[in-house]
């Protein structure tokens, strides 16, 4: 059925398209078999006006005119139909292969080297090689979790979802229900960010403490989805990179070296330990735990305290 309906879309398009006068239904009826082969006017009617639609919706630019006797007819220009040409100088075309070679290692390589195929015969540069090396890095993007994809999707099509998420501070998973926002990496780590409907606010989610497989939900969001800078501030701020105050930490002298990197001071205090003043903001306490023994949090008392409470729940398992 599908493969009939593509084929008969397809008659129509190059009907619409290889005329140069408007086409009536009478006439578009007897040049497509499918729809010669319509039972009755009234199903050739509801099958053409499907088709019309589905025609415009995947882009075809279908004009209706009415000539003189009021009869109506349907054509596509090819002027109006035709994309203007791609051109890419060498820099974009740079870029684009980077980000092509971001993804070879998700499941969206098919999909990246497909689109560059594409460019490619709309303009790309001949002589342009995407898998040629660019520089000494090799970009990468990690992605591990098999809830990748499904949330990927998700998000695309404003697909509601439910899933198992473990809390860092929590021994056993919980259900929650959500609307996914957008994906961000930060650190190596994904994040979704979303609005968790049990709750009622927005949350951010990281990939790896979800569990399980991610279910799709049927219905429509029920909260308004912000802009792109909005949900890439949440995601930046849940994950700790939005700081507005200051901790004061020890750490073991010659460990800690990402800390060390961000710290806005450091002052040496004997015995194997130093003090580092770091920037304090969410997801700072989830961070140190990372560090295990080598980190005492000094103040303050609120950030120290959610640190022992992680490292409690780790020890519970």
């Amino acid at each position: 059925m599908a493969i009939a309906k593509a084929e008969r879309l397809m008659n129509l398009a190059l009907c619409l398209l290889g005329t140069r006068r408007p086409l009536s239904k009478r006439e578009l009826r007897e040049s497509i078999e499918a729809y010669l082969e319509a039972g009755s006017d009234d199903s050739f009617n509801r099958m053409f006006e499907r088709d019309k639609d589905d025609l415009r919706e995947l882009g075809l630019v279908i004009e209706t005119v009415e000539n003189l006797d009021g009869e109506v007819g349907y054509l596509a220009r090819r002027d109006s139909n035709r994309l203007p040409p791609v051109t890419l100088d060498a820099e974009e075309a740079a870029a684009l292969g980077l980000a092509a070679k971001v993804w070879q290692q998700a499941r969206l390589a098919g999909a990246a080297s497909g689109a560059l195929q594409k460019l490619r015969a709309a303009g790309l540069p001949e002589d342009f090689d995407p898998h040629e090396a660019h520089g000494a890095l090799e970009p990468h993007i990690p992605v591990h979790e098999a809830a990748f994809e499904p949330l990927m999707l998700a998000c695309r099509d404003r697909r509601p979802v439910v899933f198992d998420y473990r809390k860092a501070t929590a021994a056993h998973p919980e259900t929650r229900q959500v609307e996914p926002w957008a994906l961000e990496c930060w650190r190596g780590h994904w994040y979704l960010a979303g609005w968790d409907r049990d709750r009622g606010a927005e949350r951010v989610f990281r990939l790896s403490r979800i569990t399980g497989r991610v279910r799709s939900r049927a219905g429509r969001y029920t909260a308004e989805v912000p802009d792109v800078v909005t949900v890439r501030e949440t995601v930046a701020s849940w994950a700790g990179e939005i700081a507005d105050r200051s901790a004061l930490i020890r750490l073991r002298t010659g460990s800690g070296y990402p800390l060390r990197a961000k710290a806005v001071s450091v002052r040496e205090l004997g015995d194997g330990w130093d003090e580092l003043e770091i920037p304090y903001g969410h997801g700072l306490d989830a961070w140190l735990v990372e560090f295990g023994p080598d980190v005492v949090v000094l103040e303050p008392a609120e950030l120290r305290a959610d640190v022992v409470d992680r490292l409690r729940a780790v020890a519970k398992g």
